[in-house]
């Protein structure tokens, strides 16, 4: 539980910064630029991604030697694209029903709207990054098997290990490095 609180921590640290360069950069393409705030919203998004994937790999999630690094990627960017679509949506919703122009007419509240939507795209997009890269990224299984062999669990070491071979995510992983491309590593 302790190593789980810490993970969460970290995960916390690594979003937060994410979210200083996401919502700094949201607000500049809005506030000063007069951009529509999707648009904005998608290319911060994006920009805070990059960042965020090489921090959470680095600081948060630790690869597992059971997934290639392409398919660690793709999970990454698929996660990410379900976020992006979340966080759209929300920001949109978030001015849904402001006149055409009212990001020039209404600036302030447009701008104070925008911002509203994305602290609230911010929380679920977490929640959702989070549950997906810990279910599908985490190496769990050294975890496991690390504490089982300290202070003894439910299950022996043999079941825990059936119960590991027998998980949707390393059967993905395994699958993963069967069809890595020759030359990629």
């Amino acid at each position: 539980m302790r190593k789980l609180i810490e993970q969460i921590l970290k995960f916390g640290v690594v979003g937060a910064i994410a979210f200083i360069i996401d919502w700094g950069i949201l607000n500049l393409l809005v506030g000063v630029f007069h951009m529509h705030n999707v648009i904005a919203g998608t290319i911060s998004f994006f920009i805070s991604l990059v960042f965020n994937y090489f921090a959470s790999m680095k600081y948060v999630f630790k690869h597992r030697p059971d997934m290639a690094r392409w398919m660690e990627m793709a999970i990454f960017l698929f996660s990410s694209l379900v976020g992006l679509f979340l966080n759209a949506l929300i920001i949109w919703l978030s001015t849904y029903g402001m006149n055409r122009d009212a990001f020039i007419t209404q600036h302030a509240e447009y701008l104070l709207r925008t911002n509203m939507g994305k602290l609230v795209a911010t929380v679920i997009v977490a929640i959702w990054n989070f549950i997906i890269r810990k279910w599908l990224l985490d190496d769990t299984h050294t975890n496991a098997m690390n504490r089982l062999r300290r202070k003894g669990n439910v299950l022996s070491e043999e079941e825990l290990e059936a119960k590991w071979e027998k998980s949707f995510s390393h059967r993905l992983g395994m699958w993963s490095i069967e069809h890595t491309p020759k030359g990629w590593e």
